[in-house]
């Protein structure tokens, strides 16, 4: 199995070439960190031979603020290993440096035996721990035979995998049972890993390790804008965050119901994918709503018009300033993105009725009147309501902030479960070497 999948791999690769050479001229992705997902480690990864390592790999942006707590909470109980972080996109390998530090981040190799197998052989990892549902067949099998305990941790089963997952069943299981442990964000989630082939006593349920992310420290555009929309008037301010492509139109339409009822109304627009910045600046110019582009703005005052972030790394405190936050993906059928970010800020939060990714997590947020959801078509009158009425928007505020504070304390549990399973490799060791010893005395 793992030889056709390796050449289906390769012949894709091949066939895709063309695909991933223009997006390297055209938006320059995929050229960062080539070597390193050919399995070739960079220089900045100094290898210490005699200090054990621990391998967290988180793909993007929410899987490295997801696992930030967690690689503390094991750094403190393991002190004598070194933790290393792998991501894949581009913006999660800033956020990974940032926060990690340079010589501790690299990207993920391909899944490729020869890349998979470079990587291991420099890092020996005694652990390897995966955010979500990363199955990448080599690399778990690789990872497995080198001796590493393997753990998927925050795991989910989205509705839309789903189906895929269940279709491949027979073949899935046998690279799941490379996996040491499954940690679930819920119960859900736990009887779909079974269902897709996980063994029943690998599979423990720890919660969502992203209602832990801590609130970002105050960034100092939170506090200029603010300065910006006092001197201009601007209210009310809609911040519309993680944006995919054929959302801006429906937004902006919606907004300009806003802006025709309140003409000093901003706002603050992020679009998902820095590669789409200057394709939602030509949908903005079209729309002949006034914009400002926040690489460009010097501070000057802002009211009736459109804040583009074209900007990393801002949007969780930009939340902060909004009456109202509009989560993106869920308009168009994405399954959604985290709300928990304007959640922590205590803003009325809306949603499209995508949400298929965070289902468990906008189903709780909605039974405890926490979060509105909208349609393409009623969401300018959502909108229009929850700025008319500001007790309203208040009460969903209060609401949203309380239930993310609720659901704390999934990364006590899953480092919890990991360090069982560091101790059960220690003694694993320990008895096989006694076990080598009595065969030699006998």
């Amino acid at each position: 199995m793992y030889f056709f999948y390796s050449a289906l791999l390769a012949v894709g690769l091949l066939v895709s070439l063309p695909y991933w050479l223009l997006e390297m001229v055209r938006h320059g992705k995929y050229r960062a960190g080539l070597g390193e997902r050919w399995g070739r480690m960079p220089a900045r990864i100094q290898i210490e031979p005699q200090r054990p390592v621990i391998w967290i790999h988180a793909v993007s942006v929410g899987e490295v603020l997801a696992v930030g707590n967690l690689a503390d909470k094991l750094q403190m109980h393991f002190p004598e290993h070194r933790i290393v972080i792998s991501t894949t996109t581009d913006t999660g390998q800033m956020l990974a440096r940032k926060r990690f530090g340079g010589q501790n981040v690299f990207y993920f190799p391909l899944d490729l035996p020869f890349a998979i197998r470079s990587s291991l052989r420099l890092l020996q990892p005694e652990m390897v721990v995966i955010a979500e549902t990363e199955f990448w067949p080599n690399f778990l099998r690789l990872a497995h035979a080198s001796g590493s305990k393997i753990a998927i941790v925050n795991a989910r089963i989205s509705d839309r995998s789903l189906p895929g997952y269940r279709r491949w069943r027979k073949l899935l299981s046998s690279v799941l049972a490379n996996v040491d442990l499954f940690l679930a964000q819920t119960a859900m989630d736990a009887q779909r890993l079974v269902e897709i082939g996980a063994s029943t006593e690998r599979v423990q349920v720890s919660g969502n390790l992203k209602y832990d992310i801590p609130v970002p420290a105050p960034n100092p555009i939170v506090s200029q804008l603010w300065n910006a929309f006092q001197r201009a008037g601007a209210h009310p301010v809609i911040v519309c965050g993680s944006t995919v492509d054929g959302e801006e139109p429906i937004l902006l339409r919606a907004f300009k119901s806003v802006l025709a009822a309140h003409p000093q109304a901003v706002m603050i627009l992020a679009p998902r994918r820095p590669e789409r910045f200057d394709h939602v600046e030509n949908i903005l110019w079209e729309s002949q709503i006034p914009y400002w582009r926040r690489s460009a703005w010097r501070a000057d005052a802002i009211s009736g018009g459109v804040l583009l972030v074209d900007t990393i790394g801002e949007l969780a405190s930009l939340y902060a300033l909004a009456d109202i936050a509009f989560v993106g993906g869920s308009l168009e059928p994405h399954g959604g993105h985290n709300i928990l970010e304007p959640a922590q800020h205590g803003v009325a939060i809306v949603v499209g009725n995508h949400t298929e990714n965070f289902r468990e997590m906008v189903a709780l947020f909605q039974s405890r009147n926490a979060v509105r959801i909208a349609t393409p078509d009623d969401l300018p009158q959502i909108w229009m309501s929850l700025i008319a009425h500001p007790e309203e928007r208040r009460t969903l505020g209060h609401n949203a902030a309380e239930t993310a504070q609720s659901e704390t304390g999934a990364t006590r549990k899953t480092a919890d479960a990991l360090l069982n399973l560091m101790h059960s490799r220690v003694e694993a060791r320990v008895a096989a070497g006694k076990s080598r010893g009595v065969t030699h005395s006998s």
